[in-house]
């Protein structure tokens, strides 16, 4: 192996296809913990270790290890499960996990507070329903968000099918998830590969999502790797394809930065899987295996141009690319309520605060939902945007689902604007990455904006607000019209000038600000925007034209300027 690398890839390299001593440190009750080796490998399993920050300082006192648990998350390519499979998963909720589901804004499901003993119990648990945990994390293409679209039936469901398929196409093919977690027969004799990883895998993660035009849910130009779906006359023509996009951004590093994919061109759906395959295996032996915080491929392209990577992705998925076909974005939320699809059956989208699915002393969600999944008979969709739809209802259940969400304060109804176009990533007291509140913050933070919206006259605004506790933008808060991200306990940068429709970047507009100088500073924002915003000029265009902010056009120049 190359001297020139990070620590991670050494320990991919001699962790044997992913299997480190995994099964060692499960074994190992002395501890909480993993082994540190293991610990990176068992992302590849779908699962991180954590400890409960809000804890640390306390059982430190009392000589204690930190609270230690495990988070899973699985890949659900679409976010698209069936009502046996909601029951399981709530079920494996309960009881071994912390109580609750999280809905997680790359159309999974998240489990929180697992320990160590637990974890095998619940990965073989998901299993027994067909659902799995490999590649949700890791160095690998994680889980495929797909438009979920309840309005297009039949074309959601054909994109669909084309997300399952990359998913299954871009799996690691090592069988130690099977032997570790399903107690399948370990490997006899010859040598396992890779054929579309290596032994190394990925330089950093890799991300994968399909969009269909108008709606952008799922924030494609934020992905490594993206599919626009074009239709005529509701019939699946091919796709335009984009390569480059990625959130993440070190504090104080201007050589990091979030980027907007870039176009590569059109294809038939036939090359979809060829040129997936491409773009991962250029990134695998073009990325940067010194230095994790450029190792994404928004990187890669930078170094390498887009002409260039175009044309290698072309050679080796032995395509020609079309030019792309014109398309239009109008939003990147969801659309909550009821809807009918063109096969005339129900869709009824779900309002999830941050995700979480728990009951709450006047939110019964968990057991709401799991009143709806024991009688329907359709699908249930998580969105990218941390909501859940009950899809394909007959119309004789329609009015019976209304009622179940409606006692258990699942429907949308008197929520404002604002609140349903928020997004918080987990955050304290859990991620090791955060450096302030989000999920917990959210929920406060909103009912402040909220009045302060109405005193000025714009309580209607559709405004797109996110919040993380880290630069790392697992919430996508750098296409926020509104952005927080956490620079310290209490204190966030704020960025202004997305568009709404999760084609433009914003731009950091304050730093490190306190929780009450975001408040303050958002009112000032507010009062100019009501007094000076043209008729029906979001938010975001407003901060940019009046020149709050500038646009950021090339963001290897322009974000940090």
């Amino acid at each position: 192996m190359n001297s020139n690398v990070n620590e991670v890839e050494r320990i991919k390299a001699r962790s044997n296809f992913l299997r480190g001593s995994l099964e060692t440190s499960l074994s190992d009750n002395i501890t909480g913990a993993l082994a540190p080796d293991d610990a990176q490998i068992s992302k590849f399993h779908g699962f991180y270790e954590q400890d409960d920050r809000d804890q640390r300082d306390e059982r430190h006192d009392q000589m204690l290890e930190p609270y230690y648990s495990l988070m899973l998350r699985a890949r659900l390519p679409g976010g698209v499960c069936t009502p046996q499979q909601w029951l399981r998963l709530d079920e494996i909720g309960r009881t071994l996990a912390n109580g609750t589901l999280r809905l997680t804004t790359r159309q999974t499901f998240q489990y929180h507070g697992v320990i160590k003993q637990n974890i095998k119990a619940v990965i073989q648990g998901i299993n027994r329903v067909m659902i799995d945990s490999i590649g949700g994390c890791g160095d690998v293409n994680r889980n495929v968000l797909c438009n979920p679209n309840p309005a297009v039936s039949e074309l959601h469901q054909i994109v669909h099918g084309w997300a399952k398929r990359i998913s299954e196409h871009l799996l690691p093919r090592t069988q130690a998830y099977h032997e570790i977690w399903l107690d399948g027969e370990k490997l006899a004799g010859g040598e396992e590969h890779e054929p579309i990883y290596g032994s190394t895998y990925l330089p950093r993660k890799f991300k994968t999502a399909i969009a269909v035009p108008p709606d952008n849910d799922v924030d494609l130009y934020a992905n490594d790797l993206g599919f626009i779906a074009i239709a005529k006359a509701g019939h699946l023509q091919g796709f335009n394809v984009t390569a480059g996009g990625g959130m993440g951004a070190t504090h104080g590093d201007t050589t990091t930065y979030p980027r907007l994919a870039d176009e590569l061109g059109f294809v038939k759906p036939e090359q979809m899987l060829a040129v997936a395959e491409a773009v991962v295996t250029v990134q695998r032996d073009h990325g940067n295996r010194a230095d994790r915080r450029h190792a994404r491929l928004k990187y890669t392209i930078e170094k390498m141009g887009v002409e260039q990577f175009r044309n290698e992705v072309a050679r080796r998925a032995g395509v020609n690319f079309a030019p792309s076909l014109p398309v239009s974005f109008t939003s990147q939320g969801d659309r909550y309520g009821w809807l009918e699809g063109t096969d005339g059956q129900r869709h009824l989208t779900l309002y999830i605060e941050s995700g979480r699915v728990v009951d709450r002393p006047k939110q019964k969600l968990m057991t709401g939902l799991r009143e709806i999944a024991g009688i329907h008979q359709g699908d249930f969709r998580i969105t990218p945007n941390q909501n859940l739809i009950v899809a394909k209802v007959q119309v004789q259940q329609q009015e019976e689902i209304e009622a179940i969400a409606k006692e258990h304060g699942l429907l949308s109804e008197g929520i404002s604007s604002i609140r349903k176009q928020s997004l918080a990533c987990v955050a304290l007291p859990t991620c090791p990455q955060a450096m302030a509140e989000a999920e917990r913050l959210l929920p406060g933070l909103l009912d402040k904006v909220e009045t302060m919206a109405e005193q000025h006259g714009i309580g209607d605004t559709d405004c797109v607000i996110r919040i993380t506790g880290c630069p790392n933008g697992c919430a996508r808060p750098y296409l926020a019209e509104l952005g927080l991200v956490g620079k310290g306990p209490g204190h966030y940068d704020l960025y202004l000038g997305g568009n709404g429709k999760g084609t433009r970047l914003n731009k950091r507009y304050r730093e490190n600000l306190s929780e009450t100088a975001v408040l303050e500073t958002i009112d000032q924002l507010f009062e100019q925007y009501a007094a000076e915003r043209k008729p029906s000029e979001r938010l975001g265009d407003f901060t940019i034209r009046s020149g709050l902010v500038t646009e950021v056009k090339q963001p290897a120049r322009d974000f940090h300027e």
